[in-house]
């Protein structure tokens, strides 16, 4: 019956592919993986804030951007880097009724860029293809088993996309196989014009870091201005493949000059900037989350242990205890 569902699900998306996204906003937290299994108590704060899908993010490791081999599943990692973590953290998010998407990710030794994820040889190519495919069709079958709505088959790869087409279209095919839900990838916001594959996928996935101010303490006006030089683009992009854009990532820390570059997270910036936060994550809110072209998004990040993290004097990217986090429930409760 859910074959049957899927394939009426998949004829109509592809009859009303050049429609606008209809479907209501997802409202996603990007749920970090922990030690510890969880409970009803770590939901209520997800519920609290208005959140209607969170993304699980369980882990798979690399020793460095040329080593073919991911390590992946094991007794060292924290539960919910694991199968069986994601699986439960899953399974108490279904209790209240929270959406998911399982986003299998990979770390690099040192914190290396994914991005930058290239083999040297063939041989080496052909062990790492084999390697991520063992890692993320393990993920696809737990998405099946879960139902979840998304599934994630990559975030982040740029180099392993570009020098790989071939396997990416494959590994879409594989996947099908296994999982009957909606796919994306998460391309980083400068890679996402380039990921050959958008057809073979269901969202345009991408990780939002656009730059849309330079000011130490941007003004939610000036961020909304920042934001018009990415937004025809990605509606015109969204129409090319007739595909939503989904921000699979989005966020700002709270530093100076967050709308500057918002990827990075270096403890170099030592500033605490909350207003700055607060008014990056309010223009955001405003230039893109109406759009029709636009699914909705995941909020970096968000952790389990709500009352123990954030707070007045973090710099990072949680809105958790800081004043961001009011507006979010706001905005989440109007986004539906």
């Amino acid at each position: 019956m859910r074959r049957y569902f899927y394939f009426l699900l998949a004829l109509i998306f592809i009859g009303c592919a050049a429609v606008p996204f209809k479907a209501n906003k997802i409202n996603g937290v990007s749920f970090v993986a922990s030690r510890d299994a969880i409970d009803s108590t770590h939901i209520k704060p997800v519920i609290n804030v208005n959140a209607n899908a969170a993304a699980i993010m369980p882990f798979g490791f690399i020793k460095d951007v040329s080593h073919p081999e991911i390590i992946h599943n094991t007794d060292r990692q924290w539960f919910g880097e694991t199968r069986a973590g994601a699986k439960q953290y899953i399974e108490t998010l279904r209790k209240d009724n929270i959406s998911v998407m399982i986003k299998p990710q990979i770390w690099i030794w040192r914190g290396e860029f994914t991005g930058f994820l290239k083999m040297n040889t063939e041989a080496d190519w052909e062990l790492l293809e084999k390697s991520y495919s063992s890692f993320i069709l393990a993920y696809a079958e737990l998405a099946e088993e879960v139902n979840a709505e998304v599934f994630c088959i990559g975030t982040e790869l740029e180099a392993f996309v570009k020098n790989r087409p071939e396997y990416w279209s494959r590994l879409i095919k594989e996947i099908r196989a296994i999982y009957l839900g909606k796919l994306t990838y998460a391309a980083n916001w400068d890679e996402f014009w380039r990921t050959p594959f958008w057809s073979e996928v269901d969202f345009i996935g991408i990780d939002a870091y656009f730059p849309v101010s330079d000011m130490q303490t941007p003004t939610v006006e000036e961020c909304i201005k920042g934001w018009e030089k990415h937004k025809q683009g990605l509606k015109t992009f969204s129409e090319k493949f007739d595909r939503p854009i989904l921000f699979t990532e989005y966020g700002y820390r709270s530093v100076d000059y967050t709308g500057k570059e918002p990827w990075r997270y270096d403890r170099s910036m030592t500033s605490v900037n909350l207003e700055a936060q607060h008014n990056a994550t309010q223009a955001l809110f405003e230039a893109v989350w109406k759009e029709d072209w636009f699914a909705g998004g995941y909020l970096w990040k968000w952790f389990i242990n709500h009352e123990k993290v954030g707070g007045l004097e973090d710099n990072q990217f949680t809105p958790q205890n800081k004043p961001v986090e009011t507006l979010i429930q706001s905005f989440y409760k109007k986004a539906k």
